[in-house]
């Protein structure tokens, strides 16, 4: 009998991340919203460097995940990405009253799609992925040159992060 119970629970929790209503009327438009930012805050630098390898092999694990998984490492990606963009900026091209709409944005994303799922597990390997990124930042003295890096990074993984919920949204 408590097996059966587990059981109906494990079933509705994993179908509650895919009826959240923030996420079916939400998530597209702000995702929307935190690349048109990130295009107003490109500057046209030509960067010449060694980039951090972007983590395909990442989406393409996570993408064969639950739709909790999903969510949850959509979660983590778009607070790494908010921690990464609070670092010192001082450099950057851009305004400040851009950085801080495009971070209310992401907050905003990563907060509403915490309330779809329940306690996620961070992903270790997403995690050193951006440490990586703002060493290599730091490396360049947080210039300006690095912070479009970064900036052309972050639109990758935003980009890939709509894919991966709005593939959750079509399976419906």
């Amino acid at each position: 009998m408590l097996q059966k119970i587990l059981l109906v629970c494990v079933l509705v929790s994993a179908g509650s991340s895919l009826s959240c209503r923030w996420m079916d009327h939400k998530f597209g438009q702000h995702s929307q919203s935190s690349l048109d930012l990130l295009d107003t805050m490109a500057n046209n630098f030509i960067v010449v460097m060694d980039s951090v390898i972007f983590p395909y092999h990442m989406y393409n694990h996570v993408s064969r995940a639950s739709a909790e998984g999903k969510l949850g490492f959509t979660v983590q990606l778009l607070e790494e990405v908010a921690a990464l963009f609070e670092e010192d900026h001082s450099n950057a091209s851009w305004e400040e009253n851009t950085l801080e709409d495009f971070l209310n944005v992401v907050t905003r994303q990563a907060d509403g799609l915490r309330s779809c799922i329940g306690h996620h597990k961070t992903n270790r390997k997403l995690r050193m992925y951006f440490k990586r990124l703002s060493g290599q930042a730091e490396q360049m003295g947080h210039s300006a040159e690095a912070w479009e890096l970064i900036r052309r990074e972050i639109k990758t993984h935003l980009m890939r992060a709509d894919l991966l919920v709005s593939s959750l949204l079509n399976a419906k």
